[in-house]
């Protein structure tokens, strides 16, 4: 007769088979996005896209699609190539593509205005760059500046996933900016010290070579990266370099994510 001892044993060994059983058979049942791919073996990036002049747009889009990339687009209403503005109704189709596609969606401010100082408590300072106006933001001020662009995107693509998060514009930050803007329920995103992909500056001084080269050997598991939808004073459009970072992180066993909602830092 075995002794109680052995039968415990034997008893583990059984649970223990069968656990494994059931978190093979889980592990099968999800779908293949769910599970750790080989081809992620470096690690996780966060592209995240502001709107920018839109010039580019079709052709960034394309490259996501074709790489399978998903983007967290932070979304203002700023004037684009097109004549009109970046949420208006001539743009719809494109968001709605994009929602389409898979990619999620967050504040970036409607006007895309810079914050350029407290003025008091609960107050700060909202300044246009082109001198369209200035501004002191209210706590209910704040929160409809950062609603509105979500509230237009809304009219677009009514199906579109939007994450409780926002980005300043130039990522430039206040104290009150940022209490403010959590009281409104949403947490600021910048972007990490490896992430400026660098499609602002002048392709003279920091020609896209130079970019894709940097980008390649400096981004890291984690990092939060920054580009934009095309920048107007930006000769060679980063566009032109865009998949052959993609594809370089991709063939370094990067995978690209969406934000989660509580962003990264």
């Amino acid at each position: 007769m075995a002794s109680s001892s052995s039968r415990a044993v034997a008893s583990s060994r059984r649970a223990g088979a069968l656990l494994g059983l059931v978190l093979a058979l889980a592990v099968a049942a999800l779908p293949a996005g769910a599970q750790a791919p080989a081809q992620c073996r470096a690690g996780a990036v966060y592209l995240t896209i502001d709107t920018g002049w839109g010039r580019e747009a079709e052709q960034i889009a394309a490259i996501l699609r074709r790489h399978g990339v998903r983007a967290t687009l932070f979304v203002a209403n700023e004037p684009t190539v097109t004549g009109d503005r970046s949420l208006a109704p001539g743009w719809a189709a494109f968001w709605r593509a994009r929602a389409a596609e898979g990619h999620v969606f967050a504040s970036h401010t409607d006007r895309h205005w810079y914050f350029r100082g407290d003025a008091g408590p609960g107050r700060v300072r909202y300044v246009s760059r082109t001198r369209e106006g200035e501004e002191v933001l209210d706590q209910a001020g704040m929160c409809r500046e950062l609603a509105r662009p979500i509230e237009r995107l809304r009219e677009a693509a009514p199906g579109a996933t939007v994450l409780p998060l926002w980005r300043a514009p130039g990522g430039i930050t206040t104290p009150n900016a940022l209490r403010m803007a959590e009281a409104c329920g949403l947490h600021h995103q910048g972007w990490t010290a490896n992430g400026f992909l660098g499609d602002e500056v002048p392709s003279e001084s920091q020609p896209n070579a130079a970019l894709a080269r940097r980008a390649l050997a400096t981004i890291r598991d984690g990092e939060v990266l920054v580009m934009h939808w095309g920048v107007r004073s930006r000769r060679d459009p980063y566009a032109n370099v865009l998949e052959e970072v993609i594809t370089g992180l991709q063939s370094r066993g990067f995978c690209f994510a969406t934000l989660p909602p509580g962003g990264r830092r």
